[in-house]
C-alpha cells in the first residue's frame, strides 16, 4: 500500500471510529468523545515520534506538543503568530460569513448579543475539544500525509498548494456528514480549504486551529443572537 492509501485508510478508520462514537456516546459526551479519538489517532500517527516528525506535520504548537522541554519565548512568539494570523482572516472573512448567515437563515428577529452559557464548554470547549484534535489530524496528520505522497503544487497567496488540501477538505466534510446526516453539514468544505491553506501557509496548525475555533464561536454567537438553532 503507498502512502497516499496508507493515510486514507488511516482517515477511513478514523471517521469510522468517531462517527460511531458520535453515536454511542451521549449526548452530554459525544464532543468529548469524538474530541479524544482524533488526538489518539494523531498521537499514533505524529506526536509519539520525535521533534522532527512533530515539526513536519505542523504539530510543535510552538514546542507544546514536541517531546524535549517547553521554551516559553518560543510558544508566546509562535501563538502570537499563529494569533496574528487568525484574527486577521477572521476581520476579513466574518463580516461575509454573517452576510450569508442571514440570507440562508432567515432569522425573523435582530441580532441582539446573547452571551456563552459556559465560558468553558462553549469557549474553551471549542478550541481544546473540536478546533485542537481536529486540526492536529485532519490539517496535521492526513493533508501532510498526502501533501508529502503528491507531488503537484500551484502557489496560492505564499502557499505551495497540491491535491492534499482538497482531498482533505472532501475527508473533513464528510466525517462532519456522517456524525450528522445534513446536507448543509457538507458546507464545512469551504472553510476547510482555508483551515487547510493557511497550515500550509503558516507552517503549522496553530493558525487553522485559532481560525477553526473562531468560526465555531462566532456562528454560534450568531445563532443565539438570531435566535437561530442550527
Amino acid at each position: 500500500m503507498g502512502p497516499a492509501l496508507r493515510a486514507l485508510a488511516a482517515a477511513a478508520v478514523t471517521t469510522g471510529v468517531v462517527t460511531v462514537l458520535s453515536y454511542a456516546l451521549p449526548d452530554a459526551h459525544a464532543a468529548t468523545g469524538v474530541g479524544l479519538a482524533f488526538l489518539a489517532a494523531a498521537y499514533v500517527l505524529v506526536l509519539r515520534g520525535d521533534d522532527t516528525r512533530v515539526r513536519h506535520h505542523g504539530l510543535s504548537l510552538g514546542g507544546l506538543l514536541e517531546p524535549r522541554a517547553i521554551e516559553p519565548r518560543r510558544l508566546l512568539r509562535e501563538g502570537a503568530v499563529s494569533l496574528a494570523w487568525a484574527a486577521g482572516l477572521a476581520a476579513l472573512i466574518f463580516p461575509l460569513f454573517w452576510l450569508g448567515f442571514v440570507w440562508w437563515y432567515h432569522p425573523h428577529r435582530p441580532m441582539r448579543w446573547v452571551p456563552p452559557g459556559s465560558v468553558s464548554d462553549d469557549i474553551l470547549g471549542q478550541i481544546l475539544v473540536i478546533a485542537l484534535p481536529e486540526e492536529a489530524f485532519y490539517r496535521g496528520y492526513l493533508q501532510t500525509a498526502l501533501h508529502d505522497a503528491w507531488k503537484g503544487r500551484v502557489s496560492i497567496l505564499g502557499a505551495r498548494i497540491g491535491w492534499a488540501l482538497p482531498v482533505t477538505a472532501a475527508v473533513f466534510a464528510m466525517g462532519h456528514f456522517l456524525t450528522e446526516p445534513r446536507p448543509e453539514r457538507l458546507a464545512v468544505f469551504f472553510p476547510a480549504l482555508l483551515f487547510g491553506w493557511l497550515r500550509e501557509r503558516t507552517g503549522g496548525v496553530g493558525a487553522p486551529l485559532l481560525l477553526h475555533a473562531m468560526s465555531n464561536i462566532f456562528s454560534a454567537s450568531l445563532g443565539r443572537g438570531y435566535g437561530v438553532v442550527q
